[in-house]
């Protein structure tokens, strides 16, 4: 079937992570466990702060939102690679393709947003604690959460506008288990430089620059209160701790996609089962592991 813009491809090849059926099954269990991993420690955490009036603050709020995220980021992912490990064709038709594409940037670009505006949080609540409750209120937060589906939104359908129109004659091997960008541009039946690098600047520079601009502000963050206090920079740092855990998880791997020049197979597929599988499942642990108010709402809730 044609799809109107010079294609003869309908479907795409996914990248096969296994060949032998031991193999096979052990992903399988592998995705599977992960996979409720994923389900039930985020939507606990999401329950935890809807329910309990304690966390109805915007440090909570934003992170229940990141849990909603990494359930979505996940979910458009992973169900494709446990249905298709025991297929012996692992296709995916052209306007899944594109569902799927559009969503892991809408949800990558919220994401990335939602990270910024915590350390914006984080450092209100350092630096004008007197000011918190004033300066980060319900509207402030729900500022920030549509500001960030916005961004999300942009981020994704400025790529997407060009990749839908590019014909495809074939080959059809996208070379990994999902669909993303990059791999799905060089695929195309035409010169496509000028696109990849449209691409690269808008998902692997922009994740590499909000990559060391957070980082910097948490080390300004920790620098600044250290010349105050040793014991604040303990407290400080025991605080930043988990969200610099966090931030490291999610943009080394976007780092390493969009931007590394020798891109192979065996670490593309490691990258993107640490994005897309490791990271939304230890994200809510991470966040919660050393968070007092968070640990007694969730025995409450339990």
């Amino acid at each position: 079937m044609d799809q109107g813009n010079g294609s003869v491809v309908t479907e795409f090849v996914l990248l096969e992570l296994a060949e032998s059926l031991g193999m096979q099954f052990f992903l399988f269990l592998f995705f599977f466990l992960f996979g409720v991993g994923i389900t039930l420690r985020n939507l606990f955490l999401v329950f935890t702060v809807i329910f309990d009036s304690h966390l109805h603050s915007p440090m909570y709020i934003l992170l229940a939102n990141l849990s909603l995220i990494d359930l979505g980021l996940s979910s458009i992912t992973v169900h494709k690679m446990v249905s298709g490990l025991f297929s012996d064709c692992k296709i995916i038709s052209f306007h899944n393709r594109m569902i799927q594409m559009f969503f892991i940037h809408v949800m990558g670009g919220v994401e990335m947003v939602l990270l910024i505006a915590m350390a914006c949080d984080r450092y209100t609540a350092i630096y004008k604690f007197l000011y918190y409750l004033t300066i980060m209120n319900l509207k402030m937060y729900m500022i920030l959460i549509v500001a960030a589906w916005i961004i999300g939104m942009i981020h994704a359908v400025s790529q997407f506008v060009f990749v839908i129109n590019l014909p495809f004659c074939g080959p059809n091997n996208v070379g990994n288990f999902y669909c993303d960008f990059p791999r799905v541009i060089k695929l195309a039946c035409m010169d496509t430089y000028r696109l990849e690098f449209v691409v690269i600047a808008n998902s692997g520079f922009i994740s590499m620059g909000t990559f060391f601009l957070l980082i910097i502000s948490y080390i300004f963050i920790l620098v600044t209160v250290r010349q105050h206090s040793s014991k604040d920079l303990s407290k400080a740092f025991f605080t930043l701790s988990a969200h610099i855990t966090v931030v490291v998880l999610f943009f080394t791997p976007c780092v390493f996609l969009y931007l590394w020049p020798f891109p192979t197979k065996s670490l593309g597929k490691f990258f993107a089962i640490v994005d897309f599988v490791v990271t939304p499942v230890l994200n809510p642990a991470i966040c919660t592991l050393r968070n007092r108010d968070m640990q007694v709402a969730m025995r409450r809730l339990s």
